[in-house]
């Protein structure tokens, strides 16, 4: 696969983008979750540059080579839609494909909801819509104990620290211990390792989360843009019972279960999931 890394200004802030296929070709954008950056993306990159995609990974602020701003409330997720918004039309002058994963689904969830013009198909994996997520956290005991880092990451650099020791040891355990048996290579965790060593990225990529108490959750309209929501049910962090309360926040969706992947459906089932991509780009 032939990939070239650009960097767009968006937002005031500079974002690390790769790239695969032609210039010409419509653009479907991927967004990635905690703790990936643009390699978490590599499979899809691939095959759909294949299919004649312009297909496109951004590191996400705060990650890897894109820009690190200081302060939590520089990660809320109106800043982060809004580096997505300032990207889109440096890429194409058509409506794109989004695709977004974990937290990256977050933010695509919020692209479509508030600027559906710049979209013409939503894809989602193994990620709430924003009201169903909250709704989640307030009121479901099993969710809120399947969550329960995303507490231990409001603590002030205690997290960074402890994620950090033995060479990210604690993080690298996160990935292969809640993945389906080699998932990750050995050449995978390194390239995440470096990522995680970028001056201020842990920091950064953990302020995702301590921004959160700081999002709006407001989101009276349903999404109109077409939305595949595929969700795999192994996930440790979320819970199955809020994928069919998502899905029903769309005028337009399709859910499809996947029952032995895990939280990273994407690495472990790559042609299930591209080919349910493409089915939905292409019906």
């Amino acid at each position: 696969m032939e990939t070239r890394e650009r960097f767009y200004t968006t937002n005031g802030i500079e974002l690390h983008v790769v790239e695969a296929g032609q210039p010409n070709d419509k653009v479907i954008l991927f967004l990635h979750g905690f703790p990936e950056h643009w390699y978490g993306w590599k499979n899809q990159l691939s095959f759909f540059s294949q299919q004649r995609w312009l297909a496109v990974a951004p590191d996400q602020r705060g990650y890897n080579l894109s820009s690190k701003p200081e302060g939590v409330k520089s990660y809320t997720i109106d800043e982060l839609t809004k580096d997505i918004v300032g990207l889109i039309p440096q890429l194409t002058d058509q409506k794109i494909v989004l695709v977004g994963h974990d937290w990256g689904g977050g933010v695509a969830w919020n692209v479509a909801l508030h600027y559906p013009q710049l979209l013409e198909k939503l894809v989602i994996l193994n990620m709430p819509h924003p009201k169903v997520i909250h709704q989640h956290l307030t009121s479901n005991p099993r969710q809120m104990l399947r969550s329960w880092y995303t507490g231990f990451f409001q603590i002030p650099w205690v997290p960074e620290t402890v994620s950090s020791t033995f060479d990210f040891k604690l993080l690298e355990n996160t990935l292969t211990g809640s993945a389906l048996p080699n998932t990750f290579s050995q050449e995978d965790i390194t390239a995440y390792k470096e990522a995680w060593k970028q001056p201020g990225a842990l920091e950064n990529m953990i302020n995702w989360y301590r921004a959160y108490k700081y999002n709006t959750v407001e989101s009276p309209n349903p999404v109109e843009v077409a939305t595949l929501l595929i969700w795999a049910k192994q996930d440790q962090f979320l819970g199955a019972e809020l994928a069919q309360p998502s899905i029903e926040q769309c005028l337009n969706g399709h859910l499809v279960y996947l029952e032995e992947a895990t939280h990273w459906l994407h690495h472990e089932k790559p042609d299930k999931v591209n080919n349910l991509i493409l089915d939905f780009l292409n019906s």
